[in-house]
């Protein structure tokens, strides 16, 4: 438990981005999901669609914080891999 006041204003200030990270987060996977159904019925258009929606809300999460800029751009990269090989 904060014992000291600063300690529980800091409790209070991560409850609440802890809250706004959620909800980017559940944003970002929503959006992969997205991709990766349309990657699975094989509609290549569809999936170009949600990419172009999703690759934006990856990187915003990535500069948020929410997570790492590498993973940001691994999973946009194998994204973008799997949608090429549609094409195929």
């Amino acid at each position: 438990m904060a014992n000291t006041k600063s300690a529980r204003k800091a409790t209070r200030k991560i409850a609440r981005r802890t809250i706004v990270n959620k909800t980017r987060r559940s944003r970002l996977r929503g959006s992969v999901r997205k991709i990766e159904e349309a990657i699975a019925s094989g509609d290549r258009n569809a999936a170009l669609a949600a990419f172009k929606d999703a690759e934006p809300a990856i990187m915003r999460a990535a500069q948020r914080g929410v997570v790492h800029k590498n993973n940001a751009s691994r999973k946009v990269s194998r994204l973008a891999h799997r949608i090429a090989k549609l094409a195929k």
